[in-house]
């Protein structure tokens, strides 16, 4: 007995996954056939073990789940076996395997990258599709295979058994050596044609405007004109409805103004002109014929790269493909043009493509950002003139990729130090009108009192002041005064609303266009552009709110790497924000604080004077900074000198 015990677990060892133990009766021969078998004894006994440990495995196996099976029910519509497998894994409690986007045992992925789902759908397998969905599949997982080369790689399996694996398991009237990463359930039903299946999901709720890796949706799969295209384009319609209808109503709530201040630090001028334009652009007060082109100008470091991040992520929800950066600094030869656009056919790297052409093609709406565009070769601007003037652009295979509907952006530190120098002088001029509305009016003293003719009356300073005008100056007062109060939170009082400068017309035309027309050489380069914006050095106010920012992203740090709690009392933002360099904009004030703050921080750490628990506190005195360390259980600051340490 001990005999068979052992041979019955070497068979289950075999068998990959939990297995059931279900007992089988071998019964005993009668001895009426023990008379009628010439075997011996021996032998005897050993075709019983053998007929038992095989019973055991077949049943065994019956019940653990097969991949391959699985996924071959699916491709051929087998819904029983379907159903056992799915049954079988959930009493294992197996999930789908997918990581982040697990889903149930109806979800299981293929060790290559696939579900079943998908299977499925790209077989033309309906009623495989909605038992699918019937038992829990997920619409929105998508595809892991990247065609046979890579995921032969990624597995360690050789290239031709991930052929035949794809085939075999998965369908074999699609080319397996593509990629088809991205894809979902509806783009693989969609290429097979299969409207039964392509209703049944678009039903269950698939969003027909998911793109793929290469950012194309299912419809550019289906054949045109078919039913499953007709089903499709009626359900992205409904859903574009939606979106369109949530979108507005977002806009109604959170103004793309809202939400740009709050990345953004100042440049309210700059703020409110390119919302205005993607306002008109959205609603449809715009020229649909072309796309929306913009020009920053202004100091490196004010915020223009900024704001075309954030217009990105407001417009597209944080869609990585959204936003296209181009270092223009890399196109400074004519060769290079090729590598904006590709290549034409015969020359290296034809078949890759150009970046900007490769990123529209995924994603025709996108935000496209040419930073330092005037270090760009010429012939850099005149593939960028095709573009802003008709909205398309023919890549070196010869095909044509339609972006009416994208934001160009350019940035360009061209007269930057013209622009900085008329903004400090804007900011002067607005202070001086500050000042002027709250200074008590002058007024001629009143008439000597009779009794006292060598005494003239003092009036009470501010005695004339209206409540207006008192208002105003207790407002500028507090603005001096915020680099001062110490607040136990953020370490910076509050902030008060600025004057928006406007930059006259004068300055533009006498000023920065014969600048941008002297490099650019043409105008009709510059006649493209729809918005000329314009980036000013930033006031003492903005200043102040630019340090408390970088302040509480080393506290943050500091909590999370060191546990030591960072804090500071409010002189240290204004003796920090006198490090401000106008041509390097908020760069200057990053570099001011690694400095002065965070490589004392790190030499304090280094020298054992400051460790985990620890709070430090900073301080401004005479201008220079100094550090306060409070040990965990101890009441006060103790003044820390790294000189002495």
């Amino acid at each position: 007995m001990s005999t068979i015990r052992s041979a019955a677990v070497r068979v289950f060892r075999l068998v990959p996954g939990p297995v059931r133990l279900i007992a089988v009766p071998v019964r005993r021969c009668s001895s009426y056939s023990l008379s009628s078998l010439t075997l011996s004894t021996s032998n005897r006994r050993r075709y019983a073990f053998h007929a038992a440990t095989l019973g055991l495995a077949l049943i065994a196996a019956d019940y653990v789940y097969n991949e391959k099976r699985f996924f071959k029910a699916a491709k051929v519509g087998n819904v029983q076996e379907l159903r056992k497998q799915v049954e079988t894994a959930r009493n294992d409690g197996r999930s789908s395997g997918g990581g982040d986007e697990e889903g149930g045992p109806a979800d299981r992925r293929h060790s290559l990258g696939w579900t079943a789902l998908m299977v499925a759908a790209a077989n033309d397998q309906p009623a495989i599709v909605k038992e699918l969905l019937r038992l829990g599949a997920k619409l929105d997982l998508r595809e892991q295979y990247a065609g046979a080369s890579a995921t032969a790689s990624a597995t360690g399996l050789h290239p031709l058994e991930v052929l035949q694996r794809r085939e075999d398991e998965f369908c074999s009237a699609m080319n397996a050596r593509a990629s088809f990463l991205g894809w979902t359930a509806l783009h693989y039903a969609a290429l097979a044609d299969s409207s039964t299946s392509a209703t049944a999901l678009l039903e269950a709720g698939a969003d027909p405007t998911v793109r793929d890796h290469a950012g194309r949706r299912a419809l550019h799969y289906a054949r045109d004109p078919s039913p499953t295209r007709d089903v499709i384009l009626e359900h992205i319609r409904h859903w574009e409805e939606k979106a369109a209808a949530a979108a507005a109503e977002e806009r109604r709530r959170f103004p793309l103004e809202q939400r740009l201040k709050q990345y953004i630090v100042g440049q309210t001028a700059a703020i409110e002109t390119v919302a205005a334009a993607v306002r008109r652009k959205e609603n449809g007060w715009a020229d649909e014929e072309h796309p929306l082109v913009f020009l920053f100008l202004g100091s490196s470091g004010i915020g223009k790269t900024e704001l075309a991040k954030q217009l990105a992520r407001y417009m597209h929800r944080d869609d990585p493909a959204a936003f296209i950066r181009l270092d223009m600094s890399e196109y400074q030869e004519k060769h290079e043009v090729a590598k904006l656009i590709g290549a034409p056919p015969g020359y290296v790297g034809h078949e890759e493509g150009g970046q900007l052409t490769r990123a529209l093609a995924r994603r025709a709406d996108a935000v496209v950002l040419f930073d330092e565009v005037d270090k760009a070769h010429p012939d850099v601007l005149t593939v960028l003139l095709q573009l802003f003037d008709e909205g398309r652009l023919t890549d070196g295979k010869g095909k044509l990729i339609e972006c009416k509907n994208a934001i160009f952006v350019m940035t360009s530190n061209l007269a930057s130090d013209e622009i900085a120098q008329y903004g400090l002088q804007l900011r002067r001029e607005a202070e001086a009108r500050a000042a002027q509305r709250v200074r008590p009016a002058a007024t001629p003293a009143p008439p000597a009192h009779p009794a006292h003719p060598a005494h003239p009356a003092h009036p009470e300073p501010g005695a004339d002041l209206q409540p207006r005008d008192i208002a105003l100056a207790i407002k500028l007062e507090r603005s001096k005064l915020a680099a001062e109060e110490y607040d136990e939170s953020s370490g910076v009082g509050d902030e008060c609303e600025e004057e928006a400068l406007q930059v006259s017309r004068k300055f533009k035309d006498t000023v920065v266009r014969p600048i941008l027309k002297r490099h650019f050489g043409r105008d009709e380069f510059l006649g493209r552009i729809n918005e000329i914006v314009y980036f000013l050095p930033f006031s003492r106010q903005e200043l102040l709110t630019l340090v408390q920012r970088e302040l509480r992203a080393w506290a943050e740090r500091a909590r999370a790497r060191h546990a030591v709690e960072l804090r500071w009392e409010g002189g240290v933002l204004g003796a920090l924000a006198d490090g401000y360099d106008v041509h390097y904009g908020a760069r200057s004030i990053k570099h001011e604080v690694e400095r002065r703050v965070v490589s004392q921080l790190a030499l304090a750490a280094e020298r054992g004077a400051v460790a985990r628990g620890c709070s430090v506190l900073l301080r401004a005195r005479a201008g220079r900074l100094a550090l306060a360390v409070r040990a965990p259980h101890a009441a006060d600051y103790v003044p820390l000198d790294l000189a002495a340490v």
